[in-house]
């Protein structure tokens, strides 16, 4: 139904467009409601999910022509609240934009709809790979992953060393430990490959996708993609 429509979109690409939406000036409550009435109007009002085709280009892309047109006709917040009841809108799950100040200078308009969008992929892939490696009993597995992988890579900092991780975690050697990782960084791309997949219609769209992410990824990312 439209509301099951309408929240799965929304989980999908409403950081991308709120951020687009920052970029461009508004504050964080104007943003709010153009990116829910955008949705609400645009998207589910004049079914845009249903007329995207595959075969013409990615839908993100489409998204975002489709965004720039409802921004061209939008002249205030209040125009945009006239367009959507209050009692209409979907709770959205980030209603603080300090996490995204620095996309304010560092980034264009859609430069930061891409780079949050590949961002919101990559968060749904970890927790995908999370949940897999937990239900699997690949709990050490995880961890090892996060604290020499993934969490220099997001702190900016250098990996602790190999010696410590098999002390905390009682693995009996770095190759051991060293094909634990390399276990989890495998079912990181194929779920990432079978996400991409579910959004594109061929294998070259795929490597395309694959192409673009790692142009917003820092180097040290890249290398264990």
């Amino acid at each position: 139904n439209d509301h099951v429509l309408i929240g799965k979109l929304l989980k999908n690409y409403w950081k991308p467009v709120y951020c687009y939406l920052i970029r461009l000036g508004y504050n964080n409550e104007e943003a709010k409601d153009l990116t829910q009435a955008f949705f609400h109007e645009v998207v589910l009002g004049r079914g845009l999910f249903q007329r995207a085709d595959k075969a013409q280009g990615r839908f993100r892309t489409f998204l975002l022509v489709a965004l720039k047109r409802y921004v061209t006709n939008v002249r205030d917040k209040e125009f945009a609240q006239k367009r959507i009841q209050k009692s209409m809108l979907v709770p959205l799950d980030m209603v603080d934009e300090s996490g995204f100040n620095a996309l304010r200078t560092e980034l264009t308009p859609e430069d930061s709809y891409q780079y949050v969008w590949v961002s919101s992929l990559l968060e749904q892939v970890l927790e995908q790979v999370k949940d897999d490696c937990y239900k699997d009993g690949k709990v050490s597995h995880w961890h090892l992953f996060c604290e020499r992988i993934l969490g220099p890579i997001i702190d900016k900092t250098d990996p602790p060393a190999m010696d410590e991780l098999c002390s905390k975690y009682r693995i009996k050697d770095h190759p051991t430990a060293s094909n634990m990782i390399v276990t989890v960084k495998r079912r990181f791309r194929v779920a990432l490959m079978n996400h991409l997949r579910n959004l594109v219609s061929s294998d070259d769209e795929v490597n395309a996708e694959l192409e673009e992410i790692m142009q917003f990824l820092p180097r040290i990312a890249q290398d264990h993609i």
